[in-house]
């Protein structure tokens, strides 16, 4: 089991992956924002943050950046219908972070939470 936070804004969607990760028996702790995902990261500590790259207030990259200089032991997954923009190098993500592009299958989703808390 991983203690996940996740940040996303849209909520439909940000219930559904939650719900998904619950299933599998994860613990979630989500938010519609990065600022609101950055300031739960500075009070309690979690194994992965999930966050989309496209927010308003504070984007997924740089609440990755922020969350890590926090705890440089979390690790990061971005997931995103804008691929490029994480895999650009100069949007600086953190380096070891993983991207899932959407549209993807919640196996998928588990898969690579699996794997990353494996790793």
């Amino acid at each position: 089991m991983a203690r996940i936070l996740l940040a996303e804004d849209d909520d439909s969607m940000r219930r559904f992956l939650a719900k998904a990760l619950e299933n599998a028996g994860h613990e979630v702790e989500s938010f519609g924002s990065g600022e609101q995902a950055h300031n739960r990261l500075k009070g309690d500590i979690f194994d992965i943050l999930l966050t989309d790259i496209v927010m308003p207030e504070m984007d997924g990259i740089e609440l990755a950046r922020r969350g890590a200089e926090i705890d440089p032991t979390m690790k990061i997954m971005f997931i995103t219908g804008f691929a490029a923009v994480a895999l650009n190098p100069e949007a600086e993500a953190p380096k070891d972070a993983k991207v899932l592009s959407k549209p993807f299958h919640l196996r998928d989703l588990v898969a690579e939470v699996d794997r990353l808390m494996a790793a």
